[in-house]
């Protein structure tokens, strides 16, 4: 079963969790903790409110497997973000270009770093997990040495700059969730 498969399952599930007049606005998949998270949103007039169920649909109670899962999620969605600068595609476009007016040395190395981020990264939906933010860790540090950056990487400032924003999303989470956490 795809990704898209399983989350289209997920939200046939998670749907059923609804209060009237909410609706089920998205659904993050992430695997943390040796389990797959399904990281459920519910928007209504009120505001928003969250549920994680497990694979089989069912909600998850365990605080922590919860929280883990929150932050997995938004530190992947600023992975993605801040890749390649947040603008990759038009970093592949001004190399290409780079390449074709100047040749300097190394472009070669930089179009390729700047092709292996763009490989890296999943289309959505995909799958939050530590490889993931790993594998787009290594391929931005990869583009940014290709790129001449020998100093502190901005990709890993733009991810310490994003903790706080992480935690609010964590927090949020357990503060607007819909049953209560262990």
């Amino acid at each position: 079963m795809s990704v898209a498969e399983d989350v289209g399952r997920i939200a046939d599930a998670a749907a059923a969790f609804a209060e009237p007049g909410e609706e089920l606005a998205g659904v993050l998949v992430t695997e943390t903790l040796g389990r797959r998270v399904y990281l459920c949103a519910f928007e209504s007039a009120e505001g928003r409110a969250w549920l994680a169920v497990g694979a089989d649909g069912e909600p998850l109670t365990e605080g922590r497997l919860v929280r883990e899962a929150a932050s997995l999620a938004a530190l992947c969605e600023v992975a993605e973000e801040s890749a390649g600068g947040g603008h990759l595609p038009e970093l592949q476009t001004r190399l290409a270009e780079l390449r074709q007016t100047d040749n300097p040395e190394g472009i070669e190395e930089a179009e390729a770093a700047a092709a292996s981020l763009a490989e890296t990264l999943q289309p959505e939906p995909r799958i939050a997990n530590g490889d993931y933010l790993d594998a787009l860790g290594s391929a931005s540090r990869r583009l940014e040495q290709a790129l001449g950056e020998s100093g502190a990487s901005p990709f890993a400032a733009a991810m310490q700059a994003a903790l706080g924003s992480v935690e609010e999303l964590a927090a949020d989470v357990e503060s607007n969730y819909k049953i209560a956490l262990e």
